[in-house]
């Protein structure tokens, strides 16, 4: 086999050393998945492929007031404008937008299966259809009139925002989860009304301490509710980004029926998954008086029941499934979220006052464009006044011309 010379002229042969290029390769890759993945933006309090959605439908005019529209349209265009990664990451985020358990405020409103707080997923995008809800009209406002920079979207066709102009603080209302590389992010979701109270009681006060804005905010608003047990958990958080809550299911001990009825559990627990580690414990002995457990949640909505004996403590057996099971949940709160493209640890004022400063821009760039718009209209009004004020002259002009050009 005769040995082909295979090397280019003026080719040029660099040594790399290994272990450098793949730590400055690895360092890019994270800080591609911080950015551009997984941690949400400190100001509408969205990721990118949450944006795209959002965005997308609204130019497709799905909104609120408009018919539903097939979830695979909505994917396929987020997919071929602005977001080349596979369907299912971006039907997956579509659905999550539209779970009433998952969202304390959905942004998506969905029509058909969109899965369920026991684990089971959502129907193919071919069979659901979506919009958007009323409240993501709020993330839209003046969009069109350049409140928000836009960059170039992959193919350097179309245009698409880096932030929303988000006339509510969704990233504390909403909330969000997120794992990128050596970062996780958990920002639990609140009450909408009380966090605007609070935002507004900022914006006057803004030397205000955490302890004063917990008198309008009072911690967080889960979509499946439960009790938060002590407030000392959301102080931490709230005032230094880190902090653990405890939450626990609304129970009821009947002692007449001899009975535990759950309506509440903590927040992103499995409820199937929280009957089958009841049935374990049981099975391995160790709650003792258990004698049924059964899930009787339907449209009138979740409904736990856990029958016990005669002979034992119907109290005890709670406490006992508050310790071993997920009936009792720790929250862990970590509020990192990106300011300026970068990842940082929030405290609860540091979110209210980048929000604050991210709205004083939208609206004196909303002012701006109205005022330059109103500026181009007057200079037409005034062209159109001196005319009528000298319109004999103008009529004689046009009389004497040969033709439009003159």
């Amino acid at each position: 086999m005769e040995h082909r010379d295979i090397s280019y002229e003026n080719q040029k042969i660099v040594d790399v050393e290994m272990g450098k290029r793949v730590q400055k390769s690895f360092i890019e890759y994270a800080m591609s998945v911080i950015v551009a993945r997984a941690l949400p933006d400190v100001r509408d309090g969205l990721k990118p492929v949450h944006r795209r959605i959002l965005y997308a439908m609204y130019q497709d005019k799905l909104t609120y007031d408009r018919p539903f529209c097939k979830s695979a349209t909505t994917v396929g265009n987020v997919l071929g404008r602005y977001h080349p990664h596979g369907d299912a990451s971006v039907y997956d985020a579509m659905v999550r937008l539209a779970q009433p358990f998952n969202m304390r405020y959905p942004l998506v409103e969905g029509h058909g299966n969109f899965g369920n707080v026991d684990g089971d997923g959502a129907a193919a995008y071919r069979y659901t259809e979506a919009r958007m809800s009323r409240l993501a009209n709020e993330m839209m406002t003046d969009i069109d009139k350049n409140v928000v920079d836009f960059d170039p979207n992959f193919d350097n066709r179309l245009e698409e925002p880096q932030v929303l102009p988000s006339r509510f603080p969704n990233l504390l209302v909403n909330g969000s989860v997120g794992i990128a590389v050596g970062i996780a992010t958990n920002v639990p979701p609140h009450n909408l009304g009380e966090v605007i109270d609070g935002t507004i009681y900022f914006m006057k006060h803004p030397d205000a301490t955490v302890a004063e804005l917990m008198n309008y905010i009072k911690g967080p608003d889960f979509p499946t509710y439960g009790i938060i047990c002590g407030s000392s958990g959301i102080y931490q958080a709230y005032q230094t980004g880190k902090g653990r809550i405890i939450v626990r299911a609304r129970a009821e001990v009947d002692e007449n029926k001899r009975r535990i009825v759950v309506t509440e559990i903590p927040y992103q627990v499995n409820k199937s998954m929280l009957v089958e580690s009841i049935a374990e414990l049981v099975k391995d002995k160790r709650v003792d008086g258990i004698t049924e457990i059964r899930d009787e949640s339907g449209k009138a909505g979740m409904k736990i029941v856990i029958e016990y004996r005669r002979d034992a403590n119907g109290q005890v057996i709670l406490n006992q499934l508050y310790k071993y099971t997920q009936l009792q949940d720790t929250c862990a709160v970590n509020m990192i979220a990106l300011v300026n493209g970068e990842p940082k640890l929030l405290g609860l004022r540091d979110i209210l006052r980048h929000y604050i400063a991210h709205q004083e821009n939208v609206i004196r760039r909303r002012t701006i464009f109205e005022l330059d718009r109103t500026r181009a209209r007057v200079h037409i009004l005034e062209g159109l006044k001196l005319a009528l004020d000298d319109i004999d002259e103008v009529i004689d002009t046009i009389r004497k011309s040969s033709s439009k050009q003159d």
